[in-house]
């Protein structure tokens, strides 16, 4: 049987690097290239809440990675009164910066955001419901790669702060019930 051919990671060197330094056990998934969490679970065959979905926010002038599971949404109105408690005063704004400044923020080439946000010097919040599971799939800030690992080491190496910011999505009426609805309401008129 001929030996197994070693794949080349194309992890970003810098997530190597820092997870080697921390010591944490983990381990490196690769798979399909994908952009959505979405994705993700789908082709590694996860359950969305075992996806950790990673945003860079701006709260005011400072920024922050957030953790939610991916089978939810960032609830901003919470995630604002979290920002405020950590920082010990009121936070007047929080967004999610374009594509861009992400970029030039945290030097990605290439890459998205990944969980790892104490590389970048970034405090990192993690959603209370992320952060009852035992393990998660964290981005790498690769899009054929991620890591999964135990949440409670996540948790310890990125020195996350847990927080209630997130919120179920809403499910969308498919397109046929939203234009059944509209002739009924016109028919009604």
């Amino acid at each position: 049987m001929p030996a197994k051919k070693k794949i080349k990671s194309k992890l970003p060197k810098k997530v190597v690097d820092y997870l080697k330094k921390a010591g944490v056990p983990h381990d490196v998934i690769e798979h399909k290239t994908v952009y959505t969490a979405y994705d993700a679970a789908q082709t590694m065959g996860k359950k969305m809440s075992e996806i950790a979905k990673s945003l860079l926010v701006k709260a005011d002038k400072d920024y922050f990675v957030v953790i939610v599971p991916a089978d939810q949404n960032i609830d901003m109105d919470k995630l604002k009164k979290a920002i405020g408690k950590t920082k010990g005063k009121a936070v007047k704004t929080v967004m999610i910066p374009g594509e861009k400044i992400m970029a030039n923020l945290l030097k990605l080439k290439n890459e998205t955001v990944s969980a790892f946000g104490q590389m970048h010097k970034l405090p990192v919040l993690i959603d209370k419901k992320m952060a009852k599971a035992k393990k998660a799939v964290f981005s790498s800030g690769g899009f054929n790669h991620a890591v999964e690992m135990k949440v409670k080491d996540f948790m310890n190496l990125e020195k996350a702060q847990e927080c209630s910011c997130s919120a179920p999505k809403k499910k969308a009426k498919p397109a046929s019930a939203k234009a059944t609805a509209g002739k009924k309401a016109k028919a009604k008129k």
